[in-house]
């Protein structure tokens, strides 16, 4: 049996969002594997599904930068938020978010890129490394175009022009009225921000993920099952896992979310019935989604109190 420590139970309360003693049995049932205890604590309906990880510990600036038809966005981390703040820090991301504009996306050869005084961007790095005195790294980079249309962004939680904690780019493929496209495209980027869409369409859902929800939904009708003491028709189990798989995906895909500005239409019809007001018909190409420190994970000293008690540690 795996060691069930105070930091992975801690670890699970915040991803699940379950109570502590309802994540220390789904950590002993599950033998310790993290993952493995989320789909337990879903099976029995203790938790939703948790589309990203829940710790998140980096620090450092998000970029974005757009042309009329090309948008990137960059992830520069820093060991503080302190540096964020720091002049220096900011000039270098804003700037490594223009150099990116100029390349295919790539944040390998993007840190090869020439950028100033003679070195590339990595090298630009190491010399701001040594003058700031903290470790820092350039993370990732994203890049979307448009042959006709509009590339937006959006930065929440924004510090300075550009530069911020969430970055998100939208690119709308039309031969319509740019200015409609643009107004349509900066709600989409906002949506993008808010509803952390995992994937443009359903076709786009990792088949590990779809297969993992679907194992998860039936054994939650199982669960079900047992608890009431009545077996459902097989036609009925197949129309409640199309129910709650289109449910999931409604949770996770861009176009079949909800949107934010209108409840009652999915993002797909709000494109669609945008053709009318642009005069020409829209498609959503692509979007992007950097938050700050997303999926980096920090080993945390600080456990609550309560977690430790629930443990028997002292």
């Amino acid at each position: 049996m795996a060691e069930i420590t105070a930091a992975i139970v801690k670890e699970l309360r915040e991803k699940s969002g379950a109570g502590m003693m309802d994540c220390k049995k789904a950590l002993t049932e599950a033998n310790g594997d993290l993952e493995a205890a989320v789909d337990w604590l879903r099976k029995k309906g203790l938790a939703t599904a948790a589309k990203k990880a829940g710790r998140v510990a980096a620090q450092g600036l998000v970029a974005l930068k757009t042309t009329d038809k090309e948008g990137v966005v960059v992830e520069v981390n820093s060991e503080t938020d302190f540096v964020s703040k720091n002049e220096l820090f900011q000039n270098y991301v804003k700037s490594v978010a223009e150099v990116a504009l100029k390349g295919n996306g790539d944040v390998e050869t993007l840190k090869t890129t020439a950028f100033a005084d003679g070195k590339d961007v990595q090298g630009a790095l190491t010399d701001l490394i040594a003058k700031i005195g903290e470790n820092m790294s350039l993370r990732r980079s994203a890049k979307v175009s448009v042959n006709n249309g509009v590339v937006v962004g959006y930065m929440h939680s924004s510090i300075a022009d550009g530069l911020g904690k969430i970055g998100t780019l939208v690119a709308l493929e039309s031969t319509g009225d740019k200015a409609a496209l643009e107004k349509l495209a900066k709600n989409l980027a906002m949506h993008v921000a808010a509803a952390a869409p995992v994937c443009l369409n359903v076709e786009d859902v990792p088949a590990e993920m779809e297969e993992r929800e679907k194992n998860v939904v039936k054994d939650q009708i199982k669960e079900e099952q047992a608890k009431t003491g009545k077996t459902k028709p097989a036609d009925v189990i197949e129309k409640m896992m199309v129910g709650r798989i289109r449910k999931f995906h409604e949770e996770i895909v861009l176009n079949e979310q909800f949107y934010i500005m209108d409840d009652k239409k999915k993002v797909k019809e709000i494109v669609a019935e945008a053709a009318k007001e642009v005069g020409a018909p829209v498609t959503l190409k692509a979007y992007v989604r950097f938050a700050l420190g997303e999926g980096i994970e920090k080993k945390s000293e600080d456990f609550a109190a309560e977690v430790a008690a629930a443990m028997g540690n002292k």
